[in-house]
């Protein structure tokens, strides 16, 4: 455990009538970070989150918040707080009244309670509405109460599930950004459950990639993102072309591939033997389109015919069939006085990319 940590998990584990939910997860949480559990429904994110917060105990394992085990601690003594999906506001109270609910339960002296009060309601931008009920606040309002309540009380640190998810798309944007500034005024460690990887990676410092009730990779945004560890997290963060290919030979990181009858040079750090089999993974963003009349070496390109043309203001996405009957996803943007980005469907291309922008893995079958 660093000087820095403010969560630690040690092989914690959960099984619930012998159905194994988390295994073995081992995981660090920076103090004042903005951490996100990301998963598809059923990875384990909201159990873990629970584990944390002690709504429920693991099975093995040992948790730590603040440098001190919270084995058997009920959630009032674990100085965390949550904020649930459905926010929990009480219907009959105010927003004063909800955000004070907590503190006057401490039995804290009420010109403390004034103050502490006022002051988180100005940080979430709510003082003009201490008088109205949630009924009368917007989803995006409700949330900001919700966080009020949590943070009045000084946590170290705050747990959100997914509360997010039920805002429309244009309040979503907004409240993601909302969120993130939150957080940095704060300065408290916010542990994040979502399952929408746009969401993760737009709000988060780190991002612990769940599956299955384990851990397949935790790194900033970029790197899971652009060098994801397995097959498992490149297919769920993002798009992703994959392409089956054989190792040729290797010189230092510059590997020599043979994928569909051609040679490429690749860049990899994963330990590589020649005639192994792999995967060499390319993001559409990173898939270059050429027409036939661009082109006048296509050694190390792909023939393919433009099977649908997807038109998005400053981008246009392409489906492309390559001979192989392999379809793969390109992403063009468009650039002053660009006129390649006029595909037509049933054009034929040219598809390719710059070496380094790729990522090999090992092989699954």
């Amino acid at each position: 455990m660093t000087i820095n940590t403010i969560v630690e998990l040690r092989g914690v584990s959960k099984s619930i009538h012998d159905h194994q939910i988390l295994y073995d997860i081992h995981l660090e949480v920076q103090n004042g970070e903005f951490l996100t559990l990301l998963g598809p429904s059923g990875c384990g994110k909201t159990t873990l989150l629970r584990l944390i917060s002690g709504f429920e105990n693991p099975t093995t394992g040992t948790i730590f918040i603040n440098g001190k085990s919270v084995d058997g601690l009920p959630p009032h003594l674990r100085h965390v707080h949550t904020v649930f999906q459905s926010y929990a506001l009480f219907p009959h109270m105010t927003v004063l009244e909800n955000v004070a609910f907590g503190l006057r339960c401490q039995h804290i002296s009420k010109q403390e309670i004034d103050q502490r009060v006022t002051d988180v309601l100005k940080i979430v931008k709510l003082e003009k509405y201490i008088q109205r009920k949630p009924e009368q606040l917007s989803g995006g309002q409700q949330q900001r109460v919700a966080i009020a309540r949590a943070v009045v009380n000084r946590p170290l640190v705050l747990l959100l599930d997914e509360p997010l998810s039920s805002l429309d798309y244009r309040l979503r944007k907004t409240m993601q950004i909302e969120l993130k500034q939150l957080q940095r005024t704060l300065g408290i460690t916010f542990i994040f459950v979502t399952h929408d990887q746009e969401e993760a990676l737009s709000m988060s410092d780190r991002v612990v990639i769940m599956h299955e009730g384990g851990i397949e990779q935790i790194g900033t945004p970029r790197q899971v993102y652009e060098k994801p560890q397995n097959l498992t997290v490149a297919k769920f963060i993002g798009e992703v072309n994959i392409f089956d290919c054989d190792i040729l030979s290797i010189d230092g990181q510059h590997i020599t591939v043979s994928i569909q009858g051609k040679k490429r040079i690749a860049k990899s750090t994963h330990p590589f033997a020649a005639g192994q089999r792999a995967h060499l993974l390319v993001r559409p963003e990173d898939l270059r389109v050429w027409g036939q009349s661009e082109v006048q070496d296509s050694s190390d390109m792909f023939p393919g015919v433009v099977e649908e043309v997807i038109y998005k203001g400053t981008t246009v996405d392409l489906m492309v069939r390559l001979s192989n009957n392999q379809l793969v996803a390109a992403t063009e943007f468009f650039d002053e006085d660009d006129d390649r980005l006029e595909y037509t469907i049933g054009e034929q291309v040219w598809a390719t990319w710059l070496s380094g922008w790729e990522v090999i893995l090992p092989y699954e079958a």
